[in-house]
């Protein structure tokens, strides 16, 4: 008989780098997972993105044991990699935070794309253009 499904967790963690401190913990014990296995297990599947903001998906069973599924990073933390900029512009219609090029554009979408609801790369790129406008970064040809 197939496990039952307790609970799901979405989590955004810095690859290789997870740790039972708070934020993680304490969303990790309210759920009933083991925390120093997930840690263990975790760290070293994310090792080759050491750093990087990485978002997981985590199941919870009903015997207290879990599986995880890691998806590509968020689109802003992307964003913001290629722009190089810290953060994005609090007030995006007035102040822009920087800017990124459409071929810079186009390899977000194109790494983006698996986990985003679009059917081809265009369709992505327009998904990751909304997200980088909202974030006060330009687009430049």
């Amino acid at each position: 008989m197939a496990k039952k499904i307790v609970k799901t967790l979405k989590l955004q963690i810095k690859g290789g780098q997870a740790n039972p401190a708070p934020p993680l913990g304490p969303a990790l014990g309210q759920a009933g997972v083991n925390i120093g296995e997930f840690v263990n297990q975790f760290n070293a599947a994310t090792s080759a993105q050491m750093g990087e903001t990485v978002s997981v998906l985590l199941d919870v069973y009903d015997d207290r044991t879990f599986s995880f599924v890691i998806k590509t990073a968020p689109a802003s933390a992307l964003i913001k990699k290629a722009a190089g900029i810290k953060s994005g512009s609090g007030k995006n219609a007035q102040k822009k935070a920087g800017s990124i090029t459409t071929a810079q554009l186009r390899q977000i979408a194109e790494e983006k794309l698996p986990d985003l609801n679009a059917h081809d790369i265009d369709a992505a790129m327009k998904i990751i253009e909304g997200s980088a406008r909202s974030m006060g970064v330009q687009i430049k040809d």
